[in-house]
């Protein structure tokens, strides 16, 4: 069941999040966001209100990241595949060996794929594709980027520009802005305002080509109450059905992402109480695309 699918009668439901992990993946790319979305709460004085319930798949019970860690999967590949449907998140942790998997064009790729077909097929559900560092590759690869902004871990600004190029050839030859950002949310979904060259979270033209991005920094939430969303109508219009699509820099730019998402989900109170208790500076970066509730 989605977070958003809330009720005036009903609690707020437990946001599900699955992690796919690739073997060699980057440990604190998992664990930076497994420890915001664990500690976020509706109500932050309520423990027993927790908002994200996480798991993690992969292709055997246990992957082990770049640094030697070893992680038990929650379910495998096919498993996941089937349950999809369940899950209102999915998470794409970068590493060093993500070239491996775009070569390969192997797992978590096929299951991008299916999420965001997931999306096309049912806009009235609310879904978000999130990749950590060097994940963004892994959505380039899968054809997710196209027409969408995106950035990645500084290093690899130039190998995803190729790949997102590549991509376009392969698909409707949609362009992918590669951003120096910290993290790039496209898809938002919050009030516009009437004025939008006011508005503090929207870059309302993308840029021909990479470059350091001018757009004014913020995160956005949902109202607290989570319950004014723009129609299916207007959703189904977006861009692969209204996915949230949320790439970040580097390993500490997943906080960040990670803290927005807990905003735009739970709300800013909650992001913001979160990073108190990790004593965490949050680092706001883009929304580049939005919508009216």
């Amino acid at each position: 069941m989605s977070a958003i699918e809330e009720s005036d009668d009903s609690p707020v439901p437990v946001i599900q999040v699955l992690f796919a992990l690739h073997p060699n993946f980057g440990a604190q790319e998992l664990c930076g966001p497994l420890e915001v979305f664990s500690n976020a709460r509706h109500k932050i004085k309520d423990p027993g209100s927790k908002a994200f319930e996480t798991s993690i798949a992969a292709a055997s019970q246990g992957v082990t990241s770049s640094s030697g860690l070893t992680i038990k999967a929650d379910l495998d590949y096919e498993d996941a595949l089937d349950d999809l449907a369940d899950y209102d998140v999915l998470i794409i942790p970068g590493g060093p060996a993500v070239q491996d998997v775009t070569t390969a064009s192997s797992e978590p790729i096929s299951l991008i794929k299916a999420f965001a077909d997931l999306q096309a097929a049912d806009p009235s559900k609310e879904r978000t594709l999130m990749s950590i560092g060097t994940g963004s590759l892994l959505l380039a690869k899968a054809g997710i980027l196209q027409g969408l902004a995106a950035t990645t871990h500084p290093d690899w600004y130039t190998k995803l520009e190729i790949i997102c190029k590549e991509a376009a050839r392969k698909g409707e030859l949609e362009q992918t802005d590669v951003m120096e950002e910290n993290y790039v949310v496209n898809n938002a979904r919050f009030d516009l305002g009437e004025k939008l060259d006011e508005n503090p979270f929207i870059l309302s033209k993308k840029p021909d080509g990479r470059r350091q991005s001018i757009a004014r920094k913020g995160s956005n939430a949902w109202k607290e109450s989570v319950k004014r969303r723009e129609s299916n109508a207007r959703r189904a219009k977006l861009k692969l059905g209204g996915l949230r699509v949320i790439t970040s820099g580097g390993v500490t730019s997943g906080l960040d992402a990670s803290l927005y998402l807990v905003a735009a989900m739970v709300s800013h109170e909650s992001a913001e109480e979160v990073a108190r208790l990790l004593q965490y500076a949050w680092n706001k970066g883009v929304t580049v695309e939005g919508i009216d509730v």
